[in-house]
């Protein structure tokens, strides 16, 4: 009988107490790194045979309308989707997102709101690599923007191409747009220096024979500026950088860098500081950015992470048809689930802080949405 009054203790635990994540695990911050490199030169030779358009002329020529909607987020403030030929899509899917918010404190780039979603080609034949929506927030207007990668061609003529990564996470620092690079660290690109191409060839990119520019049918591109590159000492093993969000909060400003795994074997979340006076990641005196905070979760398919005043917030998505979850923990408490707050799909998070809205958007043909919650 007392074998059995210990198993029955054991079987109502299990299915009367709901299951906790383990506390986060503090691990050696500074084992975390990325390594700045030069500046790429060939853009100011593309300047000199490319116009050059402002961040505001990209959206006042977008040339496709989103629309309001309701994928029923819990505690949802702000919402729209892609037109029917975005949404229905096979050939790009969308992952990152970021707000003029994270550009500079007041919300605004250029004196205009706007929200930038990332999305990586699957479609068939040569890979486009990585577009970015610029949509007008005001009117919900936009259009896609080519990245791109400057390089010298084989014929010492300036050249790019396209930029083959996932793009899991973006976010705005001042004139950079940061992408994740999973197995790499980040690509920060410049838009100082967004150029318009000759369209009409959605199978040509770069220079042509002709001397003309083109990017796959795309009027603008935005050139790749700088790589931080990721390493990792004391034999830690490499940061997948799955997802990528700027905080604003905390001192000085920061970048959160969640890592993907469907059953959240060993994940970690860790942070990296950043210089607001030259907008890249702030290096230490032995030329390396060194993480600031670093901790192992063990939450299952993270597919976006942010931190509000030392609160992380994770978004973790839970399969094809399934709503997504929102996590929380701090250095000392949780991680904590509240699930079903996402629609299903849901992918990268950052943190509208004027507004005070949280923003992700979600990635499956046919149900796509971009939408805000109130943390």
């Amino acid at each position: 009988m007392r074998r059995f009054a210990a198993v029955l203790a054991v079987l109502l635990t299990v299915f009367v107490t709901p299951v906790a994540n383990a506390a986060p695990v503090k691990l050696t911050a500074s084992d975390f790194r990325l390594k700045e490199s030069a500046y790429n030169p060939v853009i100011s030779a593309l300047d000199g045979v490319l116009p050059t358009v402002s961040f505001s002329a990209v959206l006042d020529s977008a040339n496709r309308s989103a629309s309001s909607c309701n994928p029923g987020a819990t505690g949802q403030v702000a919402a729209f989707c892609w037109n029917s030929g975005d949404n229905d899509t096979t050939d790009w899917y969308p992952q990152g997102i970021t707000t003029t918010a994270d550009a500079y404190g007041d919300g605004l780039y250029e004196g205009r709101t706007a929200v930038l979603a990332s999305w990586y080609y699957a479609g068939s034949g040569a890979n486009k690599g990585v577009r970015v929506s610029f949509v007008d927030y005001s009117t919900l207007k936009y259009r896609h923007v080519l990245l791109v990668e400057p390089y010298t061609n084989s014929a010492g003529q300036p050249d790019f191409r396209a930029v083959t990564v996932h793009a899991g996470g973006i976010f705005l620092y001042g004139y950079y747009l940061y992408v994740a690079d999973t197995s790499g660290g980040f690509r920060a690109f410049d838009l100082r220096h967004i150029w318009q191409v000759r369209t009409g060839d959605s199978a040509a990119i770069g220079r042509q024979a002709d001397g003309t520019y083109e990017a796959h049918d795309y009027a603008y591109v935005l050139p790749q500026a700088l790589r931080f590159a990721d390493s990792a000492a004391s034999g830690v093993t490499e940061l997948r950088f799955s997802a990528a969000s700027l905080d604003r909060t905390s001192t000085p400003d920061s970048v959160v860098v969640p890592e993907y795994n469907a059953d959240g074997t060993g994940t970690r979340v860790v942070r990296f500081p950043i210089d607001y006076t030259d907008r890249k990641f702030a290096e230490s005196a032995d030329g390396y950015t060194h993480a600031t905070e670093a901790y192992r979760v063990g939450i299952k398919s993270m597919q976006g992470a942010t931190a509000i005043d030392g609160t992380f917030y994770v978004s973790a998505s839970a399969g094809s048809g399934s709503r997504g979850s929102l996590w929380t923990f701090t250095a000392s408490s949780g991680p904590t689930q509240k699930a079903g707050v996402f629609p299903a799909d849901n992918e990268d998070l950052s943190y509208r802080g004027p507004a005070d809205q949280l923003w992700t958007l979600t990635e499956y043909p046919g149900s796509r949405s971009v939408l805000a919650v109130r943390p």
